[in-house]
């Protein structure tokens, strides 16, 4: 018998343990412990909120663990207790970055203060989202001050992480031309600040040249907030140089969102939208696993893959279907 008090309590005392069973909870596919796990959340809830919540994302090779890492610790040294969640969408076939990041990020896994979780593996990554955003909730009613959610795969998990934090940082490699023309301008407007990684030694001024061009670059877009202009900065996390520079510039972003009430506005926003995401895959789920449905799906794709009938109309046939129930 799952003991969801035992449970809820241990949490808010910040025992790691508890932590885990809740985290479990959420990732099972039970039905029984998603119900439960919907519960504890309803339990936890007036715990959470409380962290600034930190989205990065990066190139392959661009040193996302080592960044990670050195912004933990310096966060750690200053007081704070940092989670590190990750949302990867190919975590299924890859077992995600983030897996290797633990015995990469040696020093930081050994903190008490610190907390990693990988990915959960789904095949989407509308349900690995998910388990994210219910974990950092769990997270935040541990005590975990600092939340930062690392972004494995690439596209759209850029464009989700960045719709469930306050903070996306972008972090970017120092070959300024090429960089600066693959990356997309989606990425660039979502951002809140790009930094170069791995400014150091014989590349500092390509990093700088780099940084220059994204200055540039981000003037010509329209701003996020008329709050915060979109800085680009330069570190060098192997070396642990500019972090402080970093978590000093994300309190500044923090602080004048909160002053604004920007910040509470687009917590609120976030909630909402992600009401509405869970109710359509619920609503989703619910429909392809209805009996009369599932028994007519195959009948009438077929008829609209061989030109027999309109995706419009074999819609419509579906939903009567559904709605005799």
């Amino acid at each position: 018998m799952i003991k969801l008090n035992e449970i809820a309590g241990g949490v808010r005392a910040g025992n790691v343990r508890a932590l885990a069973k809740a985290i479990t909870l959420i990732e099972s596919r039970n039905l029984d412990h998603s119900l439960a796990a919907t519960t504890l959340l309803d339990e936890l809830l007036p715990a959470t909120g409380h962290s600034i919540r930190i989205g990065i994302s990066g190139v392959p090779g661009v040193g996302k663990s080592t960044f990670i890492e050195a912004l933990g610790m310096h966060l750690i040294r200053l007081g704070h207790k940092v989670a590190v969640l990750a949302v990867d969408p190919s975590s299924q076939l890859s077992g995600g970055s983030i897996l290797g990041d633990k015995t990469r990020m040696e020093e930081l896994a050994r903190e008490t203060n610190a907390f990693i979780r990988p990915s959960p593996a789904g095949q989407t990554l509308g349900g690995v989202a998910r388990k994210t955003r219910e974990t950092m909730l769990v997270c935040e009613a541990a005590g975990y001050d600092v939340i930062i959610v690392e972004t494995v795969g690439v596209g759209q998990s850029e464009i989700t992480v960045a719709s469930m934090v306050d903070f996306f940082l972008l972090l970017q490699l120092s070959n300024a031309g090429d960089e600066l023309q693959g990356i997309k301008r989606g990425v660039m407007e979502i951002a809140d600040a790009i930094v170069i990684n791995k400014a150091e030694g014989d590349n500092r001024p390509r990093a700088e040249l780099a940084r220059q061009q994204y200055a540039n670059s981000l003037h010509m877009l329209k701003p996020k907030s008329l709050n915060w202009q979109v800085p680009s900065l330069l570190c060098s996390a192997l070396y642990n140089e500019g972090v402080s520079e970093i978590w000093t510039m994300v309190q500044d972003f923090r602080s004048r969102m909160q002053q604004s009430g920007e910040l509470e506005g687009k917590r609120k926003l976030q909630a909402s939208d992600w009401m509405w995401t869970l109710l359509m895959d619920d609503l989703k789920e619910m429909f392809l696993r209805d009996r009369n449905v599932e028994g007519l799906l195959g009948q009438v794709q077929e008829a609209v893959t061989n030109g027999t009938t309109t995706p419009s109309a074999a819609s419509r046939r579906l939903l009567e279907v559904f709605k005799r129930n």
